[in-house]
C-alpha cells in the first residue's frame, strides 16, 4: 500500500524558447504550481537577464541560453545559485534531450527543429508551439514522435482549438476543420495602404500581443499560411478539408464540422495561457488567471473569407501543401528571410508574399524530405533564393552572382 500522505511524483518540465512570448507565458503557469513541477531545463535566446531570473524563480537544474557571447553574462547573473549554464547551439540541442514528462518547445523559427526533435525522442509529452517544427520536417517529426511513443500537443491557439473541439471522435467523423484568423492590422486596408506599410503599423495587432516575428506573419496572413500546413500535419487531413475564417474579436479561436451537420467550436479569451494550460494539464484542466470570456459584453460576433488577393501567403501556402516535398520547408524559410527583411525596412510589406514566391519559383526541384539533413538543406536552400531575390530587387546582386552563391 502506499502511504496516503506522501507527496506525489513531480513532473520534470523543459521549456524550449522560456524569454519568447509563449515561454513567457508558460513559465507564468508553471511558477503558479511549484509543488507539482520540478524544471529541467530553461532554454533562451539572447535574453541573459530574463532567463536567469526565470531559472531562479522555477529553481531550474539548468539555464541554456543559444547566443554564446551572453554566457558570461548568464553565468554572472547566476552565481551562487547552483543552478548549471549553458551556451549555443550544442547546449540548447542536449537540453532538449534531457529526459523530461513535459517539454514546451517554442524555439521559432528552423533553429526548433534539433532541440524539438530531440525532447520528441524522449518518447514523454511534448507542446508543440513551433510551427516550423511541422511545416518544414512534418514527415521527420511525426515519424520520431511515432517511434518514441510521444504525444504531441499542439500550442497554437487554432490547433488546440480543434484538438479540444474534436474531444474524443476519430478524424473519420470530420468533414473539415476551420482555423480563425484575426484578420491582422490590415484586414480593411487596400492594396496600395498595405504597399506604403511601415513595421511600426504591422506590428500593432488589434487582438494578441505576440513577439515581432509572429506579429508581422499574422499581418501578412503567413501564419495562417503556415497553420494550415500544420494543421494538416497535425490531423492527417488534405488542403481541401481545411477552411480560414477571418474572425476580428479573436473569441472564437477554431471549429470542427462533423459530417452530421454539427459545427463545434472552441472559445476564449486572447491568451495564450489558455492552450499553454490545456497542454499542461492534459487530459486533465488546471486553474489559471486568464479573464474569462463574457459573450454578452460582445453582442456580436463577425466572420468574412480571407482575401488571398491581398494576403499572398495564405495562397502560397495552399499551393505548397498540395505541392508537398521540399516546397513547405521552402516556404517557411523564404518567409522568415522577408520578415526579417521588412522589419529591417529592406522590402516593403507586400514584398513577404512577393519574396516567398519568388522562392518557390526559383526552385529547380521537390524531392520529398525523409532526414533533418535533408531538411536543413532545403532550409538553407531556400533562404539563399529568397536572400537574391531581394538582392535583385535592391539592384545590388548580378544574376550570375546570385547563380553562384545559390549554386555554393
Amino acid at each position: 500500500m502506499t502511504d496516503g500522505s506522501a507527496r506525489p511524483t513531480r513532473r520534470r518540465i523543459t521549456v524550449l524558447g522560456s524569454t519568447g512570448s509563449i515561454g513567457t507565458s508558460t513559465v507564468d503557469l508553471l511558477a503558479r504550481i511549484p509543488d507539482e513541477i520540478e524544471v529541467r531545463a530553461l532554454v533562451g535566446g539572447c535574453n541573459a537577464a530574463l532567463l536567469a531570473e526565470q531559472a531562479r524563480r522555477l529553481n531550474a537544474e539548468v539555464a541554456v541560453i543559444h547566443d554564446e557571447s551572453r554566457h558570461e553574462e548568464l553565468k554572472s547573473c547566476l552565481a551562487g545559485t547552483g543552478i548549471r549554464t549553458a551556451a549555443g547551439r550544442q547546449a540548447v540541442i542536449e537540453a532538449g534531450a534531457m529526459e523530461a514528462d513535459w517539454t514546451m518547445a517554442a524555439i521559432t523559427g528552423a533553429a526548433g527543429l534539433e532541440p524539438t526533435l530531440a525532447s520528441a525522442r524522449n518518447g514523454h509529452a511534448v507542446a508543440l508551439a513551433n510551427k516550423e517544427a511541422l511545416v518544414c520536417a512534418g514527415d521527420v517529426m511525426l515519424r520520431a514522435v511515432a517511434e518514441a511513443g510521444a504525444t504531441l500537443l499542439p500550442v497554437d491557439s487554432e490547433h488546440n482549438a480543434i484538438a479540444q473541439s474534436l474531444g474524443a471522435c476519430d478524424m473519420d467523423s470530420v468533414e473539415k476543420i476551420i482555423l480563425t484568423a484575426s484578420g491582422g492590422p490590415f484586414r480593411k486596408s487596400s492594396i496600395e495602404e498595405m504597399r506604403a506599410a511601415t513595421p511600426e503599423k504591422a506590428l500593432k495587432h488589434p487582438t494578441w500581443t505576440m513577439g515581432a516575428k509572429i506579429t508581422i506573419d499574422s499581418a501578412s496572413m503567413a501564419n495562417k499560411g503556415l497553420e494550415v500546413i500544420e494543421a494538416a500535419r497535425l490531423f492527417g487531413l488534405t488542403e481541401d478539408r481545411i477552411d480560414v475564417l477571418v474572425h476580428p474579436q479573436s473569441v472564437v479561436h477554431g471549429l470542427v464540422q462533423f459530417r452530421d451537420g454539427s459545427l463545434v467550436s472552441q472559445m476564449g479569451s486572447a491568451d495564450m495561457r489558455i492552450p499553454i494550460a490545456h497542454t499542461l494539464a492534459w487530459p486533465k484542466r488546471m486553474v489559471t488567471p486568464c479573464e474569462r470570456l463574457d459573450l454578452a459584453a460582445y453582442g456580436r460576433l463577425e466572420f468574412e473569407a480571407p482575401d488571398e488577393v491581398r494576403f499572398a501567403p495564405l495562397r502560397l501556402a495552399r499551393q505548397v501543401l498540395r505541392a508537398g516535398g521540399a516546397a513547405p520547408a521552402v516556404f517557411s524559410a523564404a518567409n522568415e528571410v522577408a520578415v526579417d527583411a521588412f522589419l529591417n525596412r529592406c522590402i516593403g510589406f507586400l514584398g513577404i508574399g512577393e519574396t516567398i514566391d519568388a522562392a518557390l519559383q526559383a526552385m529547380d526541384e521537390n524531392p520529398e524530405l525523409t532526414t533533418l539533413d535533408d531538411v536543413l538543406y532545403w532550409d538553407a536552400r531556400g533562404r539563399a533564393l529568397a536572400e537574391a531575390h531581394i538582392l535583385r530587387q535592391s539592384g545590388t546582386l548580378r544574376n550570375d552572382v546570385s547563380e553562384n552563391a545559390l549554386n555554393a
